[in-house]
């Protein structure tokens, strides 16, 4: 009885109806399609024959396996990578931090896609102009570097999936109280031992957050799939569902949906090894009553190397593939003789670009998804995490589980779901922009939780308590207390969210009509055309524009003075 009486009772019911919602009607129409033999929409026989065609399959082990090598090395390389980088840039003196952290995001707002192109230009067995420089050099008669192959796809997706670590981790160290190093380093402690028995224990949430989203994140990718994988024949879940969904004649989408339901079962193992990981969260409270200014540690030395290391993963970041699309955009045609390149630089594909109307349409969907999407999503996750993390209400997580289930979906299982799911909806909204805004906000809201959640985390309740005694109902204590400490989670979530949503295109292929086309689909059919001169020079337009959007959030993200 005294959870029917609690004042967060109605608010839990409202924020876990809108996530099942969401959540589970275009599950449900996936799961339907997996275990019926008619197509998606259509009544049919309810049946197991797609799961056993799915596992009978004698490749199906080795699809398996390459999928959890895929997934597991892409996330390890990027915790490895954006913690290096988050530590330098937030924690300590090094020369060139500002820069580091301004350049850090570029990858996140360059569409996957155009990054995972970028690396073939460069590291393509016959014609990459690294694996061609480097023969140079040496005098090697073969290309040292293969990127159509696993090792290849780890290092792109690895690379993609650094920006997105990057943010949660260091939103965790801006928020770390750092009495608890200063501590250590008076007790004698050097700061490799800092760092390892006070910074790394302190942020364990967030980088166990990072961790699972970009596991998750790599094993339901099909943007590296689909520029390397399906070159090379390495298949992988995603590009399983994709062959039957897309490629086969007809589309067998119930074998689609039996792919995307196996990965759903993976996401909520990881939602529950997560659970058990933060369940003493109150040993990561940091933040609490006192006030404190964060302290930088001072490297000496060692600093100049520090700034080293940052800077030589932000070349193979930012710089290789970004000057890439540049010089891409700029000749009539790639490849072409290295020799020859630099006399044949033309502005032709910007031109065209900038007259197409198509284009002009395109960005402007964009933009308004990129705005309106991620708003809604952060406050939104931002109940979500309160109500998971910061409360006792029965149930709770059921919330988180249900706020999970769409990230397993590839954007082929999910957009069938959605179509199916909003196509006899009383809201007239398919086929129009706002059934990409309900897709987009569906598929990626687990984002934006997992960054409040690795922030709310190191909140002490004594900061509640302390409102509550002079009177604060949960309005104020959540708008007057809780959002302004959960400010850096709210906008590196934010952040995230708008370029996730700028560069989409697996989803949107499904959803999207020649009114409501974004940026995604454009790049891609751009791609299949052949136009890699005018997708290269989109893709920079884009890409700067993004980068625009980011500066002004990092700018509101610096605390006032």
């Amino acid at each position: 009885m005294s959870a029917l009486r609690t004042p967060l009772l109605p608010l839990t019911l409202v924020v876990g109806g809108l996530i099942a919602f969401l959540s589970l009607q275009p599950t449900v129409m996936l799961l339907y399609g997996s275990i019926t033999d008619a197509p998606l929409g259509r009544p049919g026989k309810l049946t197991l024959e797609n799961y056993r065609t799915a596992y009978a399959d004698p490749e199906i082990v080795g699809v398996i396996l390459n999928s959890f090598v895929f997934a597991a090395g892409s996330a390890l390389l990027s915790i490895v990578f954006a913690a290096a980088i988050a530590w330098v840039v937030v924690r300590t003196n090094a020369p060139g931090r500002r820069l580091f952290e301004l350049i850090t995001v570029v990858p996140n707002i360059m569409p996957p896609l155009l990054i995972a192109v970028a690396w073939t230009f460069l590291l393509n067995p016959s014609t990459g102009v690294i694996n061609i420089l480097v023969m140079r050099v040496f005098g090697l008669s073969a290309a040292p570097f293969d990127v159509y192959s696993l090792p290849g796809m780890i290092f792109v997706e690895g690379l993609i999936l650094t920006p997105l670590a990057f943010l949660i981790i260091a939103a965790a160290l801006r928020s770390m109280d750092p009495a608890l190093e200063e501590s250590a380093r008076m007790s004698g402690s050097p700061h490799l031992k800092v760092v390892r028995r006070v910074t790394l224990p302190l942020v364990r949430p967030a980088i166990l957050a990072a961790a699972i989203l970009n596991f998750v994140r790599a094993i339901e990718s099909f943007d590296t799939p689909a520029i390397l994988a399906l070159p090379a024949r390495i298949d992988v879940l995603t590009s399983k569902i994709y062959k039957e969904a897309l490629d086969a004649f007809p589309p067998n989408h119930n074998l689609a949906a039996s792919y995307g339901m196996s990965l759903l079962a993976i996401t909520l193992s990881l939602v529950y090894v997560y659970r058990v990981m933060i369940r003493r969260a109150e040993r990561f409270a940091t933040v609490t009553g006192k006030g404190f200014r964060p302290a930088l540690i001072d490297l000496g030395g060692f600093r100049y190397l520090a700034s080293a290391v940052a800077a030589g993963i932000l070349v193979l970041l930012v710089v290789f593939p970004f000057l890439i699309l540049v010089l891409t955009s700029l000749l009539p045609y790639f490849p072409m003789p290295l020799d020859e390149a630099m006399r044949l630089l033309t502005a032709k594909h910007y031109t065209t670009i900038v007259n197409d109307d198509r284009v002009w349409t395109a960005m402007g969907n964009s933009l308004f998804l990129a705005v309106a999407g991620p708003t809604l999503c952060m406050l939104l996750a931002s109940l979500t995490a309160y109500i998971t993390v910061k409360t006792t209400i029965a149930g709770r997580w059921i919330v988180e589980g249900l706020s999970f289930l769409p990230f397993a979906f590839p954007g082929t299982a999910l957009g069938i779901g959605l179509l199916w799911a909003y196509v006899r909806f009383p809201i007239p909204i398919i086929a129009t922009i706002w059934i990409l805004l309900i897709g987009y906000i569906t598929r990626f809201f687990p984002y934006g939780l997992r960054s409040m959640t690795a922030t709310i985390v190191q909140i002490h309740r004594e900061l509640e308590e302390a409102s509550q005694i002079s009177g604060g109902g949960f309005l104020v204590t959540f708008r007057k207390i809780l959002l302004p400490l959960m400010k850096p989670g709210f906008l590196a979530g934010w952040i995230l969210l708008a370029t996730i949503f700028v560069r989409e295109f697996s989803l949107s292929v499904f959803l999207y009509t020649p009114a409501s086309e974004p940026i995604g689909p454009l790049l891609y059919h751009l791609w299949l055309d052949g136009l890699h001169g005018r997708m290269a020079a989109l893709g920079v337009v884009v890409t700067l524009l993004c980068m625009g959007l980011v500066m002004v959030a990092m700018r509101l993200a610096r605390p006032r003075e």
